[in-house]
Parts: C-alpha cells; sequence; structure tokens
C-alpha cells in the first residue's frame, strides 16, 4: 500500500541520518537544497555525515529521453517551489 510504502521510505531516510549524525556515512535519496539544477531545492543522492548532509551528488548520464521528462518536472517544480517560498514568507532556510 501507499501509506506502508511511506513509511518505510521515511525509516531508511530516518537511519540514514543517523546514522550520518553518529558518524556512519550513509547516502539516500532527499530533497534538498542543492544546485544540481538551477532550481533551489531538488531531489537528489545525498550522503549523510557527522554534520548532515554532507555531498549532493550529481544526476549523472541522463538520455534524450530522461533530459526531456526532466524539463518538463523542472517547469512544474519551479511553479511549487515558488509557491511554498511564498506560503512560508519568502524563507530560503527552514
Amino acid at each position: 500500500s501507499a501509506t506502508l510504502s511511506m513509511a518505510y521510505a521515511g525509516a531508511r531516510f530516518g537511519k540514514a541520518v543517523l546514522a550520518g549524525l553518529a558518524g556512519e556515512r550513509r547516502t539516500e535519496c532527499a530533497y534538498v537544497m542543492s544546485d544540481v539544477t538551477e532550481l533551489p531545492f531538488f531531489t537528489s543522492k545525498v550522503t549523510f555525515g557527522p554534520s548532515g548532509v554532507e555531498e549532493v551528488h550529481p544526476l549523472g548520464q541522463l538520455t534524450a529521453y530522461e533530459t526531456e521528462r526532466l524539463a518538463e518536472a523542472k517547469k512544474l517544480l519551479k511553479e511549487e517551489i515558488s509557491a511554498g517560498m511564498t506560503a512560508l514568507g519568502g524563507a530560503s532556510r527552514l
């Protein structure tokens, strides 16, 4: 079910963050502030360590189809990020 999938993803994420803070570097996907794209936030592979997010990994090679779909997704994400920033009063960090 969708609920079980979200719970599993949340557990993996939490375990990676806590392991990283304990000194055991872990890599998982996360929606973070980054410069991977021109958007201020994007989901990427992220390595967690003692100081939190230690590395945001690049996207890597994309096929022509993936590049096209990414461009479409970024248009929607840009609108959603803008709406979220407006709702937070322009705050850039939480």
